[in-house]
């Protein structure tokens, strides 16, 4: 059958997919049991299972997985001799965070203006459907897979626990592939069609500063008792130079990214800058997004603006990212970090500083016949040649499949974009998209076969 028979088919399928996007979303699955009840975790991990069971896949399961998660986990066997590809997603997803700020309900998959919003429309329940319906058009209008297939869809991506990591690692003989295809990014732009070359590494520490044995009225003592939150914010400001580039000793800031660039107008649209603030850091947003550290502060402990007293703070507390890019190992880069807070810690404030996880910068080699098959894919199904980018986030799994089948291709790919608004409020889905990436795995799945068995 043609590339137009099964683009037809992925088109009829669009409904159901809608259909089934709205069912998954609708699971508040944050794998935190302080935020959510693991039930709903579980509910969806079982909806996951179902699915793919329902589509003839085979050995379906739930793997309970060292952090207290599930993954589900999947197979098919394949022709005689054909190449086998692992398809992987994650079902939880990030907090809603504000819902008074969401216009429509974070866990009710709303159509609006041409999107479809809701919490893992995109990250990562809309990569999921993706899956599913390229598998699904494949069987409509081949009648079968052309591959060996494995699928494993995580159940704590999102928070970094490495439970899948772990599990892999125990049973390493469960996801041996040829080809991995980790459906948890997106493309450069709407209709852009992209692979991920590079994911930045990462690495969390809290920093704890006490000044003082408790609060304090600030009339009676402000001024010369040290208060822990201004030392905290001194101690923070430390991490920037003036342009906004990360000033940790160790941690290089110059490096240039040498792929497609990303058009400075088009990412303050992108980000939704505001007019008239400037964009933090030197070089091009390439260099600054995908080759470059990155410092983020994502949360301080310090009283609400409404409700606060008169007080010098006796104690303050932070949570500290840093992104590491291609290149820098990550004991080093924690290190540097940790030494830069530990000397930076002004008027001798007790400070204690937790590494509280992290995982490595990722690289891929995009000269095999993976990439050669997914490039061949998305130019059916874009229309356009297809581009290598780099990716600010990370995904720990994708170095420890590396290093467990080191033979295998590892290829990113996803319905996301900029616009999709991943781990924000009003995250959403375009439609066409998820349509175009369905529609390019397919194709990929058929295109990579043949390449294997010539």
């Amino acid at each position: 059958m043609t590339q137009q028979h099964l683009a037809a088919a992925v088109r009829s399928l669009m409904p159901r997919a809608k259909a089934d996007l709205a069912e998954l979303v609708a699971f508040p699955s944050v794998a935190d049991p302080r935020q959510f009840p693991v039930e709903e975790c579980e509910k969806a991990a079982r909806w996951v299972a179902d699915a793919l069971t329902a589509e003839g896949l085979t050995g379906v399961r739930l793997l309970d997985t060292p952090d207290d998660t599930q993954s589900v986990y999947a197979e098919l066997p394949g022709p005689a001799g054909a190449p086998t590809v692992l398809l992987y997603s994650h079902y939880d997803v990030q907090p809603p965070l504000d819902e008074n700020a969401w216009l429509s309900p974070p866990f009710e998959l709303t159509e609006r203006d041409g999107r479809w919003y809701g919490r893992g429309a995109a990250d990562c329940k809309g990569n999921i459907l993706m899956h599913l319906t390229a598998l699904r058009a494949l069987r409509e209008v081949d009648g079968g897979l052309p591959v060996g297939l494995k699928v494993i869809v995580e159940g704590s991506e999102e928070q970094g626990t490495g439970g899948l990591e772990r599990y892999a690692e125990a049973h390493p003989e469960l996801l041996t592939a040829d080809a991995i295809v980790i459906g948890d990014t997106g493309n450069f732009a709407a209709g852009l069609p992209t692979v991920t070359a590079s994911l930045r590494g990462m690495t969390v520490v809290e920093v704890a500063l006490t000044t003082l044995a408790g609060n304090l009225h600030s009339g009676a003592f402000g001024g010369a008792a040290p208060d822990a939150l201004q030392a905290m914010v001194r101690l923070l400001a430390t991490l920037h130079d003036e342009h906004g580039d990360v000033a940790v000793a160790g941690l290089t800031a110059d490096q240039v990214w040498p792929g497609v660039q990303y058009d400075e107008p088009q990412f303050r649209e992108d980000a939704k800058v505001l007019d008239g603030v400037a964009l933090t850091g030197t070089g091009t947003v390439a260099d600054r997004l995908w080759a470059r550290p990155s410092v983020t502060v994502l949360g301080i402990d310090a009283p609400p603006v409404i409700g606060a007293t008169s007080s010098v703070q006796a104690s303050a507390r932070a949570l500290v990212s840093l992104r590491i890019p291609p290149g820098m190992e990550l004991k080093a880069a924690q290190q540097a970090l940790t030494a830069h807070l530990e000397a930076a810690v002004p008027w001798g404030a007790q400070a204690e500083i937790t590494v509280l996880s992290g995982g490595e910068a990722f690289s891929a080699d995009i000269t095999g016949p993976a990439y050669e098959a997914m490039g061949e894919a998305m130019r059916e199904a874009f229309g356009r040649e297809m581009v290598a980018s780099g990716e600010g986030g990370s995904i720990p799994l994708c170095n420890t499949l590396r290093r467990l089948y080191p033979q295998a291709e590892i290829v990113l790919i996803g319905v996301e974009e900029p616009t999709t608004q991943i781990h924000a409020v009003n995250e959403s889905v375009d439609p066409q998209e998820l349509e175009r990436m369905a529609l390019t795995e397919a194709l990929f799945l058929r295109t990579y076969a043949r390449l294997r068995s010539a």
